[in-house]
């Protein structure tokens, strides 16, 4: 019982900002989908991913040959070899990724105080995001992928390598395949949680808060900012300027994206109402 608590302890001080991270995909994911909907997608997310790592460090698919150095199983939760933290983050990389492709493919709505992606369940469940929130998911793991690999250098701690030394800053190319297999699973399965139908008309926990729209890709956006500091604080200034260039250009595209969207919808929803309204001073002053 005194190794179990230690154990506990240790796997939340080691690493807490992954706990950090985690706490904010509850808090981006539960007023967006409800409890029951998020912790089905926290068990069965972690069950894909912990699959997949123990599949790939014994018989190198689906990332390729690479292996776990057991040097704080007696200080943290490790399960059948693969460290606990490291499965669960797919969860809320997996989610972060998916709002994110949300809101490149919904139709956006804004006011002066709230922004809200229009999203409807053939939308939730579309090609369009299964396709960019499993490839947003191997971008972030373009970022974080070879800056863990140096884990020796900062707070992560040497926790793993690749057999062969791979071409992207030690990272074999069959890593981020394998990123974006497990991606799609991943988001798939929450796909079809995310439409699935329920029996409330609100299930518990769904909120309409203010930006809510927005919590999910903040969480994504920190993912990246966490991880290419570290990268900078390293020396990896060749890393970190390919990483933030990867950036630029979808960056780009989603301000631009989201921009034209709302302003569609705002054009939209004002001519709609002139049609029904189409003596309105005030809004013919607007």
């Amino acid at each position: 019982m005194e190794d179990f608590a230690r154990i506990a302890v240790g796997t939340l001080t080691m690493r807490p900002y992954v706990f950090a991270f985690f706490v904010a995909y509850l808090v981006a994911a539960v007023p967006h989908l409800g409890w029951r909907r998020t912790c089905l997608f926290t068990l069965f997310g972690y069950l894909i991913s912990f699959t997949s790592e123990v599949c790939s460090i014994n018989t190198g698919i689906p990332y390729g040959w690479y292996y776990y150095i057991d040097t704080t199983s007696m200080r943290e939760l490790w399960i059948a070899g693969v460290p606990f933290f490291d499965s669960l983050s797919y969860v809320f990389l997996a989610y972060c990724s998916y709002t994110t492709a949300l809101l490149f493919v919904s139709p956006v709505k804004a006011w002066r105080w709230d922004l809200v992606t229009l999203e409807t369940r053939s939308i939730r469940q579309s090609v369009a995001v299964l396709l960019l929130g499993s490839l947003f998911q191997v971008f972030l793991d373009i970022i974080v992928d070879p800056v863990a690999l140096q884990g020796r250098r900062w707070f992560l701690g040497q926790i793993y390598g690749y057999r062969e030394v791979g071409v992207h800053f030690g990272v074999p190319l069959s890593n981020y395949l394998g990123w974006w297999l497990v991606s799609m699973v991943m988001i798939f399965v929450l796909q079809r949680l995310a439409a699935r139908p329920v029996k409330a008309d609100k299930p518990a926990g769904v909120a309409a808060l203010p930006f809510r729209a927005l919590y999910g890709p903040l969480l994504y956006v920190s993912v990246i900012v966490f991880n290419l500091t570290v990268t900078v604080v390293i020396g990896e200034k060749l890393m970190a300027m390919t990483g933030i260039f990867i950036y630029v250009l979808p960056l780009v595209m989603a301000v631009v994206t989201i921009a034209r969207r709302t302003n569609r919808y705002r054009k939209e929803e004002l001519a709609e109402h002139l049609r029904d309204y189409p003596y309105s001073p005030a809004l013919r002053k607007g």
